[in-house]
């Protein structure tokens, strides 16, 4: 039986391609390195949501957010509250799209070894070895330095033809899922409908949102905080993974939520 995982990425908007870490988009820096006022709003909206029910998500956390006090005190407050609801990948040290720059492994592994060590000495046993790539940029190289730093899952590939260029110049997301598949690294592509994407920026593009609305509505069951851990790792397990931002809860006045059933 096919189940969900819920997951949030933590950008700011300096994070975001544009203003970081992509060799063509990133024409419109942010220098500041605090947190921006929409995302404080997105961290208390996130935090209703989260009070609203019982259900476990997994937080997928830029490592330089740490060089913020207040956002490290939220984590520490949110992991408190939350218990063991909460559990936290990685999304890198920085924003870079790996994928959009030449081949660069030890770049790449230096850059999750310091982002792997901020996180568990940050999160301690909240912390799991997953990953998820800046802006979904994943390619097949990537692989085996997601595997000898002992992660054990990757969630980067969005499996849709309208961002197929992601997976690096000459790449298809099947060699990156193959990639992965090879060096012993779990592939949680993220959900989509018809081919088109679902998640993330796709909640909020007119007309991308009308089908991600749909196909979240019709959710599978979710998984549950005895069952998330197992269930993640085990590639037999069919999982449905769905991500949004927790800059999106900074919308309609802190008020938003994903347009998922209702929550218990």
């Amino acid at each position: 039986m096919k189940r969900t995982w819920l997951t949030v990425d933590f950008d700011d908007h300096r994070h975001v391609p544009s203003a970081q870490g992509h060799p063509t988009r990133s024409t419109k820096p942010v220098l500041s390195t605090t947190l921006s006022e929409p995302y404080m709003v997105g961290l208390k909206g996130f935090e209703r949501w989260l009070s609203s029910h019982q259900q476990p998500v997994t937080l997928f956390i830029i490592a330089d957010l740490f060089t913020d006090v207040t956002f490290k005190g939220w984590l520490d407050n949110a992991l408190e509250a939350f218990g063991d609801r909460l559990t936290v990948g990685c999304h890198g040290l920085t924003h870079r799209s790996w994928s959009a720059w030449p081949e660069d492994r030890d770049g790449f592994s230096k850059a999750l070894g310091q982002a792997t060590e901020i996180l568990q000495h940050a999160c301690g046993d909240r912390f799991r070895p997953w990953f998820r790539a800046p802006a979904g940029y994943i390619a097949p190289w990537m692989a085996d330095v997601l595997a000898e730093q002992k992660y054990t899952v990757d969630s980067s590939v969005n499996p849709s033809w309208l961002v197929q260029k992601k997976a690096g110049k000459g790449n298809s997301w099947s060699d990156v899922t193959r990639a992965m598949s090879k060096a012993g690294v779990v592939e949680r592509a993220w959900a989509t409908r018809l081919t088109l994407p679902v998640n993330g920026p796709a909640l909020s593009l007119f007309p991308l949102w009308l089908i991600a609305k749909g196909a979240w509505k019709k959710t599978p069951a979710l998984l549950s905080v005895s069952t998330l851990d197992e269930a993640v790792e085990d590639p037999d397990v069919d999982l449905a993974t769905l991500y949004w931002h927790v800059l999106d809860h900074g919308r309609n006045n802190g008020s938003w939520a994903p347009p998922l059933p209702a929550l218990a």
